[in-house]
């Protein structure tokens, strides 16, 4: 047996040493070897200095209210000398309090996250990362996010080089416009306009925490889903900044118990209306620019739209389909339900109802019919709905209290008169007498609150989506600026722009094209055309032409201009017969009505089909003195680094190019 004797101990300590010093110089080198293959297949970095991201194309109003946005990925790209400190400051503290000191890899947070990292894989939590802002920014340019060694050490190569070829300050812009922030925004700014619909300058410092707790994963820390873990995240930021010296602990505990609210963008009564000029701009600018510049190239689009004016122009072609449709019956109701005990539930779990009724409707089922009235049960919303602000600090509250209560009302028999039964061909049922004439118990109606003159509760009254569309288009004749366009009665319930896609027959809306032709071809206003029977060859498929007068009378001769202000029909086809076709279908082409007008009479009484766009503008040749101006709905268009691309100026047209001009006075 052998006595470990000092001697053998060192002996073999030192031949223990030598053989790891050994294998760790061999592992070294294997390492070197193997980063240095690595770093001869690098992306280049030379990326990162021509940085151009996909920007969002943004529309605005005439006044300048912002409208629309067109992107793939929401992002405002903005200098970092615009990003306030603050903001900056909270990403900072929340994933790179170093940045300033290190050199591209934080080896103290490295070591800090695998210590830590021990306990969590024990408790089975959630790993901690120690990338820096710098490895970020080459993982998100360069690199993809895959979970393993080999990316994680490119990475971090890449973050060496980064941090020689750049300022600290390039990297963290590039940082702070490319990073993800769910909801489709990419970079700070688009996700301060997202979330709380505010420009970078105009963000609280609670607010801006919550930016820099949610890229650490906008589904973990989503602000509705996860309200709770939402906050917890903010709050953490916030203790954070006050550790680094960014804000005081005062500062950070007031900012704690600020409520975070997030909002719905692009939602009201100013955005749906303005829903067909918004995709009348997008097919132009598609058409123009093309896809990719849409969507990725970040364009600045000032349209011609009035906001006030569009939303004066929904309102009125609602209110007149709805009370055309009103004069043409009622179709009946939507649907049945059981009018019992428990009729809230059954009338909240109905699924009938339009989606784009008008905001001041709501279904309503019927509780009783009398002889007077109609008693009906309907559900109050909420005041807090998602759509406008959100409260998220109240959302698990919101979601457990915030229940539809039921409330009853009254349909007067006033209210039902012009409710009787659609029948076929536009016939009208009989006369409403009685309430019970219209409706039954456990129907299922929209119902609207009726206030008097003096702002006073009124009851309620029936109401129907229309059946019939129509489209309105107004226009600055003098430059062709479209100011409002409405093209139905409902964006949600059909995208078809009437105002720019239906043919329709313009009818006796051409008659004022015809009487201006015979002006110009030797009439007068005093000129006589006899009103009496007319009666013409109607061609291979019509064997009379027979036109008559709305009154179904004739009124013997008759000025010219008797006969446009009353809209006689038999006058202007007889005036066409005089005069010839060929003048009134020249007019209609030069005015841009029609490109190939049939010369036949019963186009002089707008036969052919139009759009109300080529209509309308005519209309506006005439206002205008016979200039035509061609209408647009852009009024300028800049693309993202400013440059004018585009702009609308009627003036710039080759009839009003002189070589040179001089005063009539010497």
């Amino acid at each position: 047996m052998k006595i470990l004797t000092w001697r053998n101990f060192f002996r073999t300590a030192i031949w223990g040493g030598g053989t790891l010093a050994a294998i760790g110089l061999i592992g070294l080198i294997v390492l070197l070897v193997y980063l240095g293959r690595l770093s001869q297949d690098l992306p280049s970095i030379d990326e990162l200095a021509e940085y151009e991201p996909p920007i969002t194309s943004r529309v605005h109003a005439g006044d300048g209210r912002l409208i629309a946005e067109f992107a793939r990925e929401r992002r405002v790209f903005v200098p970092i000398d615009r990003i306030q400190p603050h903001l900056v400051n909270a990403f900072l503290a929340a994933e790179d309090a170093n940045f300033y000191e290190h050199g591209g890899l934080d080896f103290v947070g490295i070591i800090r996250a695998t210590i830590n990292n021990i306990g969590n894989v024990l408790r089975d939590d959630r790993l901690e990362g120690a990338s820096t802002i710098t490895q970020q920014v080459a993982k998100n340019f360069l690199l993809s996010s895959e979970q393993r060694l080999e990316r994680k050490l490119r990475e971090m190569l890449l973050a060496r080089r980064i941090e020689r070829a750049f300022e600290k300050n390039d990297i963290l812009e590039l940082y702070l416009n490319e990073i993800y922030f769910g909801r489709r925004s990419y970079g700070v700014a688009a996700a301060a306009m997202n979330y709380f619909g505010k420009s970078l300058n105009e963000l609280t410092l609670s607010e801006s925490a919550f930016l820099a707790a949610v890229v650490n994963g906008p589904a973990r820390f989503h602000p509705i889903r996860h309200p709770e873990r939402t906050l917890n995240r903010r709050n953490w930021v916030l203790s954070r900044m006050a550790e680094e010296g960014f804000i005081t602990q005062d500062e950070a505990e007031a900012a704690a118990d600020e409520p975070l609210r997030v909002i719905e963008r692009f939602q009201g009564e100013e955005y749906l209306a303005a829903e067909y000029f918004v995709e009348e701009a997008r097919r132009q600018l598609f058409d123009t620019y093309g896809e990719e510049q849409l969507y990725n190239g970040g364009l600045s689009i000032r349209t011609t739209l009035d906001t006030q004016l569009q939303l004066a122009a929904r309102e009125a072609l609602r209110n007149g389909l709805e009370s055309y449709d009103r004069r043409h019956g009622y179709r009946g109701p939507l649907g049945e339900i059981e009018a019992g005990e428990g009729w809230p539930e059954r009338l909240a779990a109905f699924e009938d109802v339009p989606s784009d009724i008008d905001a001041e409707w709501f279904p309503a089922v019927v509780l009783e019919v009398t002889a007077e009235h109609v008693r009906i049960g309907y559900l109050i919303e909420p005041e807090d709905e998602p759509g406008e602000i959100i409260d998220v600090e109240r959302q698990d509250e919101i979601e457990e209290e915030i229940v539809p209560d039921p409330a009853e009302g009254e349909i007067a028999l006033s209210e039902l008169e012009w409710a009787r039964q659609a029948l076929e061909d536009g016939l009208m049922g009989p006369v409403v007498n009685a309430p019970s004439d219209v409706l039954s118990v456990g129907d299922v109606i929209l119902a609207e609150a009726l206030v008097d003159d003096e702002g006073e509760a009124a009851g309620f009254g029936l109401r129907q989506v229309p059946a019939v569309n129509g489209a309105l288009l107004a226009l600055d004749p003098h430059t062709g600026r479209v100011l409002a366009m409405a093209g139905g009665y409902s964006f949600q319930q059909s995208q078809f722009n009437r105002a720019t896609q239906a043919r329709r027959q313009p009818g006796s809306s051409f008659k004022p094209f015809v009487y201006a032709a015979a002006l110009d071809n030797g009439y007068t206003p005093v000129s006589m055309i006899l009103d009496a029977p007319f009666v013409a060859s109607g061609g291979p498929d019509l064997r009379f032409y027979r036109p008559q007068n709305y009154s179904e009378r004739f009124y013997g001769m008759s000025t010219l201009r008797l006969g446009l202000e009353l809209s006689r029909n038999v006058m202007t086809v007889r005036l066409a017969q005089e005069m010839g076709m060929e003048p009134i279908a020249d007019y209609g082409e030069r005015f841009g009505i029609y490109d190939d007008l049939e010369p036949v009479l019963a186009m002089s009484l707008g036969a052919g089909e139009t759009t109300l766009w080529r209509l309308v503008t005519a209309y506006g040749a005439l206002v205008n003195g016979g200039a035509r101006i061609e209408p647009t709905i852009l009024d300028r268009v800049q693309d993202r680094h400013g440059e004018t691309i585009y702009v609308h100026d009627p003036r710039a047209g080759e009839d009003f190019d002189v070589e040179e001009w001089s005063p009539l006075l010497a």
